[in-house]
């Protein structure tokens, strides 16, 4: 019997997207190692004007439900761990208040908290976010709880920013 992991090929370009590179096929914690790998690309994309970046981000999570459906096919699994393109396009989305303020993206504090805050509230899924992944499923069940992760996180960092007197 084959193990949905050997159903991949990083040759292929949607299982490529879909592992974050490789970065999901970590033996632990796919979802944070996804994560992590995210943040270079978030480096890079903060320094598009802002328009540029939420233009970017919402094409990465609407492609994002295509990558994960082909991707989740082929391994016959639903959502399975090493799928970490909705870590990458949520981890976007709670960044995107960095650019939008005008804050640099190499200020340490923003892109470490907003780290943790995306980590934590994808990993414990607080209502909306656990309703949404029981009842969505495919490609858009499998986007749409980090999507949603990613926005509370954002506007969770948005509130430590500006108690923190970072803004």
């Amino acid at each position: 019997m084959t193990s949905p992991k050997q159903r991949l090929s990083l040759a292929n370009p949607w299982h490529l997207l879909a592992t974050g590179f490789g970065s999901g096929l970590s033996p632990v914690v796919p979802g944070t190692m996804g994560t992590l790998a995210s943040v270079p690309f978030f480096l890079l994309l903060g320094q598009l004007p802002v328009i540029l970046y939420v233009v970017v981000v919402v094409i990465a999570s609407i492609v994002g439900i295509k990558i994960c459906q082909i991707t989740s096919d082929d391994m016959g699994v639903h959502d399975h761990g090493s799928i970490v393109w909705d870590e990458f396009a949520g981890f976007w989305i709670t960044m995107l208040i960095v650019p939008l303020l005008g804050i640099s993206v190499l200020d340490w504090r923003w892109v470490l908290t907003g780290f943790v805050l995306f980590r934590f509230f994808d990993m414990l899924k607080p209502w909306p976010i656990s309703w949404l992944d029981k009842r969505v499923h495919g490609g858009l069940g499998i986007m749409i709880d980090d999507l949603v992760a990613g926005v509370i996180a954002g506007l969770c960092l948005f509130g430590i920013g500006h108690w923190a007197n970072w803004i």
